[in-house]
């Protein structure tokens, strides 16, 4: 219809029995339709239910070590982290200080970048090993990695067949992330 005046676009609606709805309120001149109000609120509260179940739910799970672990402890803990990348959540991983222990935070750091280094290949760091008060923080990320498929022949049913990429579904805890 092209630029019109208010009462005149008003006239309009009611000759055809529609609502005039603004659609661009921020645009100028304004933009603004001819149609039924009712199903415009149905069409947009659709839209904003389909972009948030679209929303992929980040979940962040947190794994405490000491400065002074015992390495079969270490290694259990670094098999709760490779769980927890390969299932696609993110980690904290927390070094707890205590008493003297603060005074050396390049033990924690040393163990951070250890743990970093042999999870590599799953996670990357997303924060580095940063001191908060009595605690050191990092927190790591998974990696997309691609799955090579078995082939037929192989012994060990690995010969590096197609390429397939990996997707992360993740439903617990959540944390939104736009």
């Amino acid at each position: 219809m092209g630029i019109v005046p208010l009462e005149r676009a008003l006239q309009l609606a009611a000759d055809v029995d529609l609502d005039l709805v603004e659609v661009a309120p921020m645009a100028r001149p304004p933009v603004c339709k001819l149609m039924d109000f009712g199903k415009f609120k149905y069409e947009s509260a659709l839209k904003a239910r389909e972009a948030r179940r679209n929303q992929q739910q980040t979940v962040i799970k947190e794994m405490k070590l000491r400065p002074k672990i015992d390495p079969h402890d270490y290694a259990t803990k670094k098999g709760h982290v490779v769980r927890f990348l390969k299932q696609g959540d993110k980690v904290k991983v927390t070094i707890m200080f205590r008493g003297r222990e603060q005074s050396r935070p390049e033990l924690g750091y040393r163990l951070l970048t250890r743990l970093s280094d042999e999870v590599a290949e799953l996670g990357v760091v997303e924060s580095a090993p940063k001191q908060d008060g009595r605690n050191m923080i990092m927190v790591l990320a998974p990696t997309r990695k691609p799955v090579l498929k078995p082939t037929k022949g192989d012994e060990d049913g690995y010969e590096g067949g197609d390429v397939d990429e990996t997707v992360a579904d993740v439903t617990d805890e959540v944390v939104p992330e736009a």
